[in-house]
């Protein structure tokens, strides 16, 4: 502060960095919200979740802001008092703005998180559900085709006469192999579709585990981050609304 000249350049430097900091995060939270479909859960997570992560900027501009006008003061280039073209009030008003909206997302997000895990579980069952009759499918065709001899009679002689060549050729014969097997222990059958079917279960609960996990892992970090924001928020605009009401002291805008 002994330089006068300096700190009258500190104070605008630090007020218009904290003008461009707010004002650039207002612009960037309305263009997150476009296109607005305040009705797709999708797009309520995902716009919380963004502006939950860019939630500090406007806070870093506030203080830059406030301390810009507190250097201000210190020198008597600042009026006192409360005024609606005082900057302060209006940073004041959008901090309190703010931690109001930061505290009404913890709900929002966590009701989303739980609509879209069981979305994503029953996602997980129908899927299942399609595999196991693929599989139940396909395990009938070969039970019809282990009792009827004329198809086999076909595949042999697609086997033998050179009708098939390559990849299509092996393929034959693997079945042909399976065939001859199952003739020998006709339970394999059963044992390789109990088989597909624990592994199909297994791969569902560690589906589920994942999008439970994943829910979880977002609620915390979200949340978490936004209780704080909106704490940190509401405490700035009721503190600073406060001191510039207080009197216009300089002790007690110093102290915001």
């Amino acid at each position: 502060m002994n330089n006068p000249a300096f700190s009258a350049f500190s104070s605008l430097a630090l007020k218009i960095v904290g003008v461009i900091l707010i004002v650039s995060s207002l612009l960037d939270y309305i263009v997150l919200a476009i296109p607005f479909q305040i009705t797709n859960k999708d797009w309520q997570l995902t716009l919380a979740s963004n502006i939950v992560d860019r939630g500090i900027i406007p806070m870093v501009g506030i203080a830059f802001l406030i301390v810009g006008y507190w250097i201000g003061e210190s020198l008597g280039n600042e009026s006192r008092g409360v005024s609606i073209t005082d900057l302060r009030f209006w940073s004041f008003l959008f901090a309190c703005i703010l931690g109001l909206m930061f505290l009404l997302f913890i709900p929002l997000h966590l009701g989303n998180l739980r609509y879209k895990t069981k979305q994503a579980t029953e996602q997980i069952q129908q899927g299942l559900t399609a595999a196991e009759q693929q599989i139940q499918s396909q395990f009938d065709q070969i039970n019809q085709l282990l009792g009827d001899s004329a198809r086999i009679k076909q595949l042999d002689d697609a086997i033998k006469g050179g009708q098939v060549t390559g990849p299509r050729l092996e393929q034959l014969q693997t079945i042909r192999n399976q065939i001859e097997q199952l003739k020998t222990n006709p339970a394999a059958l059963n044992e390789q579709l109990e088989a597909a079917q624990t592994q199909l279960q297994e791969r569902r609960k560690e589906a589920e585990q994942t999008a439970k996990t994943n829910a979880f892992k977002s609620g915390i970090r979200t949340g978490v981050s936004s209780l704080l924001l909106s704490i940190g928020y509401s405490v700035i605009g009721a503190l600073g609304f406060r001191g510039l009401a207080g009197g216009g002291g300089a002790t007690s805008r110093r102290r915001v």
